[in-house]
């Protein structure tokens, strides 16, 4: 294994903006599909609880997502930043997908991850609803593009980002995403910091 696969920047402690990039980087790997590239993002021992699955390890992991996108085709995720503080981080998502007989779903979900030293997520935390998207709905459904989401990589201003991507929110799920940065600092409030 090379020296970057035991290290993943951005490290702990996260700052907003290298947050707002982790989160950034998890969405992009994640919409690649490919279940090896994703796994190289957590640590050996990597612990996950994804809804009623409990997983440990990187095997495990690729086992997983092997399954889950042979079932949940043309996948196509968004990944917002919810709070971060110091080592952890909290996202909100959604994604859609459909299955062999072409029906529509979307996923909505909240994640807490939690990252060793080297920035390899050692432990993940998911619940998420699923809902099958009604015929009316199929002239939209699925038609998130399949690319990066900005046209800068990675804006200067992690506001700028947070703004950029809120706007790129299906109209359903899009309230709320659109004033955090103007909020202040997207952290955790102190009492909260021992719930993640």
């Amino acid at each position: 294994m090379s020296p970057y696969q035991n290290r993943r920047p951005p490290v702990p402690p996260f700052t907003e903006e290298t947050a707002i990039r982790k989160v950034r980087m998890a969405e992009d790997a994640w919409n690649s599909r490919n279940p090896d590239m994703v796994a190289l993002a957590y640590s050996i021992d990597s612990l996950w609880r994804n809804r009623d699955e409990f997983l440990s390890g990187r095997e495990a992991i690729v086992a997983f997502l092997q399954r889950k996108w042979a079932k949940e085709l043309d996948y196509r995720l968004i990944k917002e930043l919810w709070a971060f503080h110091e080592a952890r981080i909290a996202v909100r998502f959604a994604y859609e997908w459909h299955d062999d007989s072409g029906n529509w779903f979307r996923s909505y979900g909240n994640e807490n991850w939690e990252f060793d030293r080297n920035g390899l997520m050692h432990r993940a935390s998911q619940a998420s609803t699923t809902f099958p998207l009604q015929r009316r709905n199929a002239n939209t459904a699925g038609r998130w593009a399949l690319v990066p989401r900005a046209t800068l990589l990675y804006p200067t201003s992690a506001c700028e980002e947070q703004r950029e991507r809120s706007t790129q929110w299906p109209a359903d799920i899009r309230h709320g995403s659109e004033s955090r940065c103007d909020q202040g600092s997207a952290t955790i409030p102190q009492s909260g910091k021992q719930g993640m």
